[in-house]
């Protein structure tokens, strides 16, 4: 079955992009949840008219989405979990909490489905940086570090990473001479 998709999808395709998928899967599923319509004639002469009213649309939001970029380009939110000894997260780190970190620690409104996470789970503590897919011709990304919610782990996480720089600049220094 011939689809138009209403919506980007994973590992399906992009927003107007004709795909086939399986006909109980389109019939079932994306096209009584709105993600997708049938490709039939009728809307495939009507895709050129959809993508126009789309892109009429994103081009009056634009500077919105350049204000939001020029907001979170090199600020780093800072995501406090529950993290093991081993700095291990219980969990993970979703784009749902960078949504929320966002709001709350620099005040922007981003959906969670307009963020993409650099990996697909985000399980240990660091720094990481996920990609905001606001517009077209708007090339945003967000830095975040995940820290331990406990001051005690925290300073030992914090302790150990001075180690191992100071055993990094050592061996740096011992293959020189």
């Amino acid at each position: 079955m011939d689809i138009i998709l209403l919506k980007n999808l994973d590992k399906i395709g992009r927003k107007f992009d004709i795909v086939k998928v399986k006909d109980g899967y389109g019939r079932n599923f994306l096209i009584p949840q709105g993600l997708a319509i049938v490709a039939n004639k009728v809307n495939r002469n009507n895709l050129d008219s959809f993508k126009r009213q789309e892109t009429s649309k994103l081009n009056k939001q634009l500077d919105v989405f350049k204000n939001i970029a020029a907001q979170v380009n090199g600020k780093v939110l800072t995501i406090t979990t529950k993290v093991g000894t081993s700095g291990k997260i219980f969990g993970s780190v979703t784009n749902i909490q960078i949504a929320n970190n966002l709001r709350d620690q620099l005040g922007v409104e981003v959906d969670r489905r307009d963020i993409i996470m650099p990996d697909d789970h985000v399980k240990m503590i660091g720094r990481y940086t996920a990609v905001l897919d606001l517009h077209p011709e708007v090339d945003s990304k967000i830095e975040f570090e995940v820290v331990p919610d406990d001051p005690e782990l925290a300073k030992h996480f914090q302790e150990l990473a001075a180690e191992a720089a100071l055993d990094a600049a050592a061996e740096g220094d011992s293959d020189n001479l």
